[in-house]
């Protein structure tokens, strides 16, 4: 089975806006921090995926964003997905409430320290150090241990 998502970090004053997953209790991402997004609608297109998703969870009708690199997650319980993963740096309207947790701006420098998955470390450093579109994958063993990850094909070191 496998899935296509997107995943945005939106950028203002050195932070990136974050959603602490806290309302769904059978949430793969439950208690964990992540950046705004999720699944593809019927044709969409991963722009089209972002525009929506952000606006319903935030609010927010992005203005300036980039799409950065695609993330291949292999849950190890027989899932995988495919996320398209942007950064925003422009946007317009109100914050709303999300229905999916709490949004709150955190400094950048601070995110790694949040309850994150280990392999949005590799990628959130990827955002910040490289200007490359880059594809990542990474393999966890059905919890959340992070067992293997590779970069544009090659093996990383974990």
């Amino acid at each position: 089975m496998y899935g296509l998502s997107t995943l945005c970090y939106i950028e203002k004053d050195g932070k990136y806006l974050m959603l602490h997953r806290t309302v769904k209790e059978k949430d793969v991402n439950k208690d964990k921090w992540i950046g705004v997004g999720g699944h593809f609608e019927e044709d969409e297109s991963p722009e089209e995926c972002l525009l929506r998703e952000v606006k319903e969870e935030t609010g927010y009708t992005l203005t300036s964003y980039r799409y950065r690199g695609i993330v291949t997650f292999i849950s190890g319980n027989g899932v995988t997905e495919y996320m398209s993963l942007f950064t925003a740096d422009g946007f317009c309207g109100e914050q709303t409430e999300c229905d999916e947790g709490q949004l709150e701006w955190v400094d950048i420098d601070k995110v790694e320290g949040l309850n994150i998955w280990e392999g949005d470390k590799i990628f959130l450093r990827l955002l910040r150090n490289s200007e490359e579109f880059f594809s990542l994958k990474l393999v966890y063993d059905g919890h959340d241990r992070l067992v293997s990850a590779a970069l544009n094909g090659k093996s990383m070191n974990i």
